[in-house]
């Protein structure tokens, strides 16, 4: 089992900045390719960033491309969204997510361990 623990989330202008943080624990001697996903009031919960295990290989989703980075920690356990230029369509729920160790993927069935989600509120 592993859990997974979202930080960093809260109120910002539009064309600010935020890091959101997933501190993970539990089984972290495995490894893990993580995602961020997010859901907006009344909509579904859509892909947003990924990354292997080594941090190696990155996907984005066209709507965060070039704005956003994932990156991580592993002597931490911790991954991280760095968020630039916010806009008010990015306000959301954000999650993060793991699934083991077989590449990075866009699809919310692949991971199999989620956290509660953190709020990001971006005014205009």
């Amino acid at each position: 089992q592993v859990q997974l623990v979202e930080s960093g989330g809260g109120l910002v202008q539009a064309g600010g900045s935020l890091r959101l943080s997933c501190s993970t624990s539990g089984r972290t001697s495995s490894r893990y390719d993580m995602g961020w996903f997010r859901q907006a009031p009344g909509k579904e919960r859509e892909f947003v960033a990924a990354s292997t295990w080594s941090g190696g290989s990155r996907d984005y989703a066209d709507s965060v491309k070039g704005r956003f980075t994932i990156s991580r920690d592993n002597s931490k356990n911790t991954v991280y969204l760095r968020m630039n230029s916010l806009k008010p369509e990015d306000t959301a729920v954000y999650y993060c997510a793991a699934r083991p160790r077989f590449g990075i993927s866009t699809l919310e069935t692949d991971y199999d361990y989620w956290g509660q989600g953190t709020q990001v509120t971006v005014s205009s």
